[in-house]
């Protein structure tokens, strides 16, 4: 028997198991519950989003009213401004002709000062109606930057989906990988031991004269040539893979 299979070490052989259950449980517990947060702030999202719509849709309505409203006003106040002109001028020709008549004209200018007032009056609400329609229309521009923002936060989710979904199918590919290196090395260690055995039994049979010529030089087995092929190339095994070439 050639020395360095006689004397050499017995195979290191390093197995490292997966990871404890109860850390990767603990690990996909921690991904289903981001899962189940990220799909509860997407569906309050899509609340605020159609609720965000309906108010848009009554402005829109409310505006497209005071549209229709404020013309109307014009025209009203243009059409009874110009029956008092017309009222006027007709009665002041008149007061020329009849002096009698000349105190319905006192009273109608003062009803003209009224419709004046009065026409101011509206003239404000008129501005005061322009101003909620600038502000509306601010309100409006608000809305749409928030609608940008929720489709914003909605592609967002969308990647975080997809980068969840891959990264989740890596690790499945690493853990099946892992596997089957395990299963090589679990292999290569009974064929280890069987080994180890038949040189026991060979050993046991070859007697101490056997044991002498193993040391001869004409052997062509290097000494601890055996241990290195079996022992060495796997002894920095551990959990990140086999050692690479």
């Amino acid at each position: 028997m050639p020395r360095g299979v006689r004397d050499a070490p017995p195979p290191v052989v390093v197995l490292r198991g997966p990871p404890h259950p109860a850390v990767l449980e603990e690990e996909l517990e921690l991904q289903h519950h981001d899962i189940q947060r990220i799909r509860a702030e997407n569906g309050h999202v899509v609340e605020e989003n159609v609720v965000l719509q309906r108010e848009l849709t009554a402005v829109k309505d409310e505006i497209h009213r005071l549209g229709q409203i404020i013309p109307k006003l014009h025209a009203e106040r243009d059409a009874r401004a110009r029956d008092l002109i017309d009222r006027g001028r007709k009665l002041e020709a008149e007061l020329r002709d009849t002096e009698p008549l000349r105190a319905d004209v006192s009273h109608l200018r003062n009803e003209a000062q009224k419709l004046n007032s009065l026409r101011q009056e509206l003239s404000n609400q008129v501005q005061t109606l322009t101003n909620d329609f600038s502000r509306l229309r601010a309100e409006n521009e608000q809305v749409a930057a928030i609608k940008t923002d929720i489709d914003g936060m909605r592609k967002d989710v969308v990647e975080m989906r997809s980068d969840y979904e891959m990264l989740k199918k890596t690790n499945e590919e690493h853990l099946i990988q892992k596997e089957a290196m395990e299963k090589n090395l679990i292999s290569m260690a009974r064929e280890i031991e069987k080994l180890r055995g038949e040189q026991m039994r060979a050993r046991g049979l070859g007697g101490g004269g056997y044991g002498m010529l193993s040391g001869s030089p004409d052997m062509r087995y290097p000494g601890g040539g055996y241990g290195d092929v079996y022992g060495g190339g796997w002894g920095s095994y551990d959990q990140r893979g086999p050692p690479h070439p």
